[in-house]
């Protein structure tokens, strides 16, 4: 079966019991980093191996950069080998939160050339509701090898963004939650606000009530409601660290809208510069 946006838990269920993807549990909490790990240990999806978002999908932090950079494509490559990941090697990535960390998964893999890659959508909160069973313990794998081809059209800078948003040439969507993003709170990063010009579409609204993702007719209607007639292309997508962002790319590509781009630094690279303009307010 293609795996290229969700996959639902009887799908995943009736995978399991043939040649099953690499499952990749990215449980992941940002107040207490070691906790998705913990979790993981103590149960998890039968075969999956655990993906952690600072040391295996974020590259090292620097004064410069936001707070989760993209990893080198070379290291990133690495971790894949390591998690039992080739060239063709489907995987399904999950996580207790709504699909947010999962998302950077997918993104990371479609930005480094591999396609074949879905979110369990209702994560593991849907597994357990349907009954299915978890496993305990790590899970040993064998190395493979991967070879990444980054394309860099996928993502863009800090100046590249202002570039854009000078000249009109992008529609900008922020997935933080509305007091972040009108600056009446900032739990986490130097400056509270957002960017000048930014939309906010908070990751939550591509949810229903049941955490799964909204059908793919409704998504589209509402993402072309904010396009106004251009094209997907025209969206770059950001958040606090380039994490959530990605859930927005990928309810983008559900609903049939791909093309959408990220940036990478996000609030948390961009307020770090104080020559940066700040806006904020809804």
């Amino acid at each position: 079966m293609s795996l290229r946006t969700l996959v639902d838990v009887p799908t995943l269920a009736t995978l399991l019991a043939g040649p099953a993807p690499r499952i990749v549990d990215c449980r992941f909490d940002l107040g207490d980093p070691d906790a998705g790990a913990a979790l993981y240990r103590r149960g998890h999806v039968p075969g999956a191996v655990y993906a952690h978002l600072d040391a295996d999908l974020s590259g090292p932090r620097a004064p410069w950069t936001g707070r989760h950079p993209l990893p080198e494509p070379e290291a990133f490559a690495a971790t894949l080998g390591r998690l039992g990941i080739g060239p063709d090697t489907p995987v399904v990535a999950y996580d207790d939160s709504g699909g947010i960390y999962a998302a950077r998964l997918w993104w990371l893999l479609r930005w480094v050339g591999h396609d074949a890659v879905a979110v369990l959508d209702g994560g593991l909160a849907a597994w357990r509701a349907a009954g299915q069973t978890l496993a305990i313990g790590p899970v040993s794998v064998e190395p493979a090898t991967f070879r990444a081809r980054p394309d860099e059209s996928r993502h863009v800078s800090a100046d590249e963004l202002a570039g854009l948003l000078a000249r009109g040439e992008c529609l900008l969507l922020d997935a933080r939650s509305a007091e972040r993003f009108e600056g009446r709170v900032e739990p986490l990063d130097p400056r509270a606000g957002h960017v000048p010009g930014a939309l906010n579409h908070h990751y939550a609204s591509n949810l229903g009530s049941d955490g799964r993702f909204l059908p793919a007719a409704t998504l589209r209607s509402r993402f072309e409601a904010v396009l106004g007639g251009r094209a997907p292309r025209a969206v770059v997508s950001m958040c606090g660290s380039g994490v959530t962002a990605c859930h927005t790319l990928l309810a983008l590509e559900l609903a049939g809208l791909p093309g959408a781009r990220l940036y990478a630094g996000s609030w948390s690279e961009w307020c770090r510069d104080a020559a940066r303009p700040v806006a904020t307010g809804p």
